[in-house]
C-alpha cells in the first residue's frame, strides 16, 4: 500500500493550485462569479475524478466533501487576486505559476495511485500525466478552447518526465515520500523552465 501521507499533502497542493489557475482561467475568458466558481472547481478535480475512474474506484470528489471544500478555497482564494490583478491574467505569473504548482502536485498523485492500484509502470506514467493535464483539459474544452496539452505548448512533457522520474526513485527503493516529492520538483522545474524559455514542440 501507498503511504498515505505524501498524496495528502500532494492532493490538497494541488487542488488549491488548480483552482486558483482555473478560476484566473474563466476570468480571463469574461466568466461571471459562478462560472469563475465552476471552472475553478472542474480544473482542480477533473483530473483526479477521471485517475480514480480508470482504475475503478469512487472518485475522491465524490466521496467525501474535503476535495470540494479545498477547491472552494482556491476558488475564493482567486477572486482575491483576480481583483489585485492588472491587465491579462493568463499572462500573470500568478496564474502561471499555481498552473505549474498544480501540474506538479497532481502528476505525483497520480503516480502514488497507480502505484497503489498496481497498474505497470507505463500505467503509472500515465495517470500521472492524466491527473496533471484532465482537468485543465475539460476546463479549456468547456469555454471553448483547444486544450492546452493538444497545442504547441510544453505542458504534458514535463508530467511524462516526472512521471518516469517517479519510477526511477521507486526503483531503486528511495525513503517513503521521496518518489512523489522528486517527481513534484522535476515537474515544476520543467514546467517553469519551458515557460522562461518558451519551449515548444516540434510540429508536424
Amino acid at each position: 500500500m501507498v503511504d498515505l501521507a505524501p498524496f495528502a499533502v500532494m492532493n490538497v497542493v494541488g487542488l488549491l493550485a488548480f483552482a486558483v489557475a482555473g478560476s484566473l482561467k474563466a476570468a480571463d475568458a469574461g466568466l461571471d462569479v459562478f462560472g469563475v466558481a465552476v471552472l475553478g472547481v472542474v480544473t482542480a478535480l477533473g483530473g483526479g475524478t477521471t485517475r480514480d475512474i480508470l482504475v475503478d474506484r469512487v472518485p475522491a470528489s465524490l466521496a467525501t466533501t474535503g476535495d470540494m471544500s479545498v477547491a472552494l478555497v482556491g476558488v475564493g482564494l482567486a477572486i482575491v487576486l483576480i481583483h489585485m490583478m492588472q491587465g491579462r491574467v493568463r499572462d500573470h505569473p500568478a496564474f502561471l505559476t499555481s498552473d505549474a504548482i498544480g501540474l506538479a502536485a497532481f502528476t505525483a498523485t497520480g503516480a502514488l495511485v497507480g502505484v497503489e492500484a498496481g497498474v505497470s509502470p507505463f500505467g503509472v506514467v500515465i495517470l500521472g500525466t492524466i491527473t496533471g493535464v484532465g482537468g485543465g483539459s475539460i476546463a479549456d474544452i468547456l469555454i471553448g478552447r483547444v486544450p492546452v496539452v493538444l497545442r504547441d505548448d510544453f505542458y504534458a512533457t514535463p508530467a511524462v518526465v516526472g512521471g518516469l522520474a517517479f519510477l526511477a526513485a521507486q526503483w531503486v527503493a528511495a525513503p517513503t515520500g521521496i518518489p512523489s516529492g522528486l517527481c513534484a520538483a522535476i515537474v515544476f522545474l520543467v514546467r517553469m523552465a519551458a515557460l522562461r524559455y518558451e519551449w515548444r514542440l516540434p510540429r508536424v
